[in-house]
């Protein structure tokens, strides 16, 4: 039986910005491993869609760099590409980022899974990082469309938009990954249900969280990729502590 998520986030109560802070600080400590597992999963994934869309690009750049200080030098790293190619190509990049990040989507969710096992030391099946890939694409596909117009939408109407959807966008994963049994609509108009009624405390997590994501860059970069899922462990407590979850484990916690 579908579990009525509305309801529970009308009854929710206000979650404590600096305990939900308190315990991401302590559980990224206990999931410091797995971050670093779905990080390295997530560049093994991201380095060969990179490589495929600037490949056909390095006869340009390697003529660019042996000629840069020739200052008569004109490029023609262009001439060999018409219009339909460049078309093509802009075509083919846009497909293969959005496929990239259905991948990337379902790594993450898969990582939520994993919070809340290791957060409630239960052993629920987590499955694998790709298997939402082939129990829901259709679903992960759409939920990207959405995600990608909503944003898109916000950013075309003077950018100011895309502070207050930043909210909910950032709920859509954690409400995917308990609760798999919603549709795509059920899933965006819960996120915008939550969002909105706790968007000031999100919108603050939010942000403190990516700042502190971003002392990865400390690591000569590679650091990002782990820091980054310390914004989903936020994400996963809030979650937690203000709709929870159906079978009642979180009040095993303290």
């Amino acid at each position: 039986m579908k579990s009525n998520i509305f309801q529970k986030i009308e009854s929710s109560t206000k979650p404590d910005f600096g305990d939900i802070f308190s315990k991401s600080f302590g559980l990224f400590q206990k999931l410091f491993m797995e971050a670093v597992k779905h990080g390295l999963v997530s560049l093994l994934v991201v380095i060969p869609f990179i490589l495929i869309i600037y490949v056909p690009l390095m006869p340009m750049y390697i003529e660019l760099l042996m000629n840069s200080g020739d200052p008569y030098y004109s490029p023609s790293g262009l001439e060999g590409f018409s219009a339909v190619l460049i078309i093509v190509w802009v075509i083919a990049v846009f497909l293969i980022s959005f496929i990239l990040q259905v991948v990337v989507l379902s790594i993450n969710v898969h990582f939520y899974k994993v919070c809340k096992n290791i957060d409630l030391g239960i052993d629920e099946p987590t499955g694998g990082y790709f298997d939402l890939l082939k129990n829901n694409f259709g679903k992960l596909m759409v939920l990207s469309l959405a995600t990608f117009g909503i944003a898109l939408l916000a950013t075309l109407l003077c950018y100011l938009p895309i502070f207050y959807v930043l909210v909910p966008l950032q709920l859509f994963l954690p409400i995917l990954a308990f609760n798999d049994k919603l549709s795509v609509s059920e899933i965006i108009k819960a996120g915008f249900k939550l969002g909105n009624k706790y968007w000031l405390i999100l919108f603050g997590l939010i942000i403190l969280s990516s700042i502190i994501a971003q002392l990865g860059i400390i690591l000569c970069g590679i650091g990002l990729v782990i820091t980054a899922y310390f914004v989903h462990i936020v994400m996963y407590s809030f979650y937690k502590d203000s709709v929870g979850f159906d079978d009642g484990s979180e009040l095993n916690t303290f």
